[in-house]
């Protein structure tokens, strides 16, 4: 890292289940290297790192606090099924399947979206309205100047959403709209998660058309490219990303798949680490993220242990030193944003 370097940077934080414990960690490094970031996007995981991330800062908090928040979610807790899915057995597999069958999860999500609810209420953030920011300098339309950013896939009407940013597709204001909402769209990882059910406000001409949301990660688990300006001028400061999962090596590594729960675990992974995979072998991406040696630890893996947490925190302390000692803002600006570079 060059002297001139700035020590302002966007974030976009990948998702990956219970992976994004190794965020916190690349986050808090970041932090003590003296950046701070005012603008996060964030999806499925991500989301829950960034909306924290924004949070603390808001509140004039040590972003570090980072590494206290993750230990305080308890993530057997997740696997929530309700009062019926409490059975255990062969009823509680019964039950699963009524709950995929008719729901779209085997877990209701109502423990992780009361979690970031609290946590968030606690620093002073409810609403999408707390999160706005005052940025003239910004190419992004006055209602896209927030904070906190986070995706979602919209199944039924099957595009990509960007919240806040697109409340207003639904006729929904953004700034009235729930933090801890969208978080838990974002992180709805099919067939493990129940969707979120999102209205529209109602029109005169008819009852308000209901969509379905699921994880951002189905159709976009890194959209590096988010915060990048449009308007031809050169960019204020970096935008880092933050991945869970090392570039290939070239090896293959392959999973045998058994039985409904092996294939659906399967797809799961396979949507949140292939996503994205045509643009992020580019040589400008790449230089720009940030590579958290999360393998090992599945993202629906709900059993995680203390020792695997804190070797998820420690893989994210170590990509994000290893990240800065080879960041040259300097060269990126003239490799990949001057006039006669070509952009991903």
């Amino acid at each position: 890292m060059t002297d001139a370097a700035p020590l302002r940077a966007d974030l976009v934080l990948e998702g990956g289940g219970v992976k994004g414990i190794g965020l916190s960690g690349t986050v808090a490094t970041l932090a003590r290297a003296g950046y701070s970031f005012p603008r996060v996007a964030g999806t499925s995981a991500g989301a829950v790192v960034g909306a924290f991330l924004v949070a603390l800062q808001r509140a004039g908090e040590p972003l570090e606090r980072l590494e206290d928040v993750a230990p305080t979610l308890d993530y057997r807790r997740l696997r929530d099924r309700g009062v019926v899915g409490r059975a255990a057995g062969p009823l509680a597999r019964i039950v699963d399947g009524f709950s995929l069958a008719f729901d779209g999860g085997v877990f209701e999500g109502d423990y992780l979206r009361s979690w970031v609810k609290g946590a968030l209420g606690d620093l002073g953030v409810h609403t999408f309205g707390d999160l706005r920011v005052d940025d003239p300098g910004s190419s992004l339309p006055e209602g896209q100047r927030y904070a906190l950013l986070v995706t979602a896939s919209d199944v039924s009407r099957k595009r990509f959403v960007r919240l806040p940013w697109d409340y207003p597709l639904y006729g929904l204001d953004p700034d009235e709209q729930e933090v801890a909402d969208a978080v838990r769209a974002s992180a709805s990882i099919p067939f493990f998660f129940e969707p979120v059910t999102l209205r529209s406000k109602p029109t005169e001409e008819g009852d308000p058309d209901v969509s379905t949301l699921v994880d951002g990660g189905v159709l976009s688990n890194f959209p590096i490219a988010v915060f990048d300006r449009t308007d031809g001028s050169p960019p204020r400061w970096p935008t880092f990303g933050v991945r869970l999962s090392m570039r290939s090596d070239g090896r293959v590594q392959t999973t045998e798949v058994r039985g409904t729960v092996s294939l659906a675990l399967s797809l799961v992974e396979t949507m949140l680490e292939a996503c994205d995979a045509q643009h992020i072998d580019d040589p400008c991406v790449l230089r720009r993220s940030i590579f958290v040696n999360a393998s090992g630890v599945s993202p629906v893996d709900f059993g995680i242990t203390d020792q695997q947490q804190e070797q998820l925190l420690l893989a994210g302390h170590q990509a994000a030193g290893q990240f800065l000692a080879g960041w040259d803002w300097q060269r990126y600006l003239t490799d990949c944003r001057s006039a006669g570079a070509v952009l991903p």
